[in-house]
């Protein structure tokens, strides 16, 4: 993923206001970010665990958006939709982000499953285990890539497009 500052980040944020994208919540040091081994960037608001942002590259472009967790569901034991780690299924919480433009406007919103953390990069780039045996590790972890690239990318698009 390509570095991003604060001011790129909340011109980016495409279901905010502009009060709402200026007063949002970023993470604290960008630069330290390791942004080689992030294919998207997640975070949680520090004052208000119940809100998170993201910013997804699509078509090279950063698309930014505004997350609460659902009301209706806890953290529970479920499947990531974004990287799909059958292991890592302790912390998994309903997002919800509202679309952008006239359709959040009217209140339509768009719900994933996704790891309360936002650690999917982390998640992919694991070593295959024994469970996950035959297949070549390189190719394996690169095609987890690809799919969770290609998964956080609809989603983005979908959030940003309204439909």
């Amino acid at each position: 993923m390509k570095p991003l500052t604060d001011n790129e980040i909340r011109a980016a944020l495409v279901n905010c206001s502009r009060r709402e994208a200026k007063q949002a919540s970023l993470p604290h040091d960008l630069d330290a970010l390791s942004w080689e081994e992030l294919d998207y960037l997640g975070w949680v608001d520090r004052s208000n665990p119940q809100r998170a942002y993201a910013v997804v590259p699509v078509d090279d472009e950063p698309v930014a958006f505004a997350l609460r967790a659902s009301e209706r569901t806890r953290k529970a034991s479920a499947m990531c939709a974004w990287c799909e780690d059958v292991f890592a299924t302790a912390d998994v919480r309903l997002w919800v982000a509202r679309r952008a433009g006239a359709a959040g406007r009217e209140g339509n919103s768009l719900g994933t499953l996704v790891h309360a953390d936002f650690s999917c990069s982390q998640h992919v780039r694991r070593l295959p285990n024994a469970m996950e045996g035959g297949l070549d590790p390189a190719s394996l972890v690169e095609r987890r890539i690809d799919e969770l690239r290609s998964r956080s990318m609809a989603f983005a698009r979908r959030v940003r497009d309204g439909a």
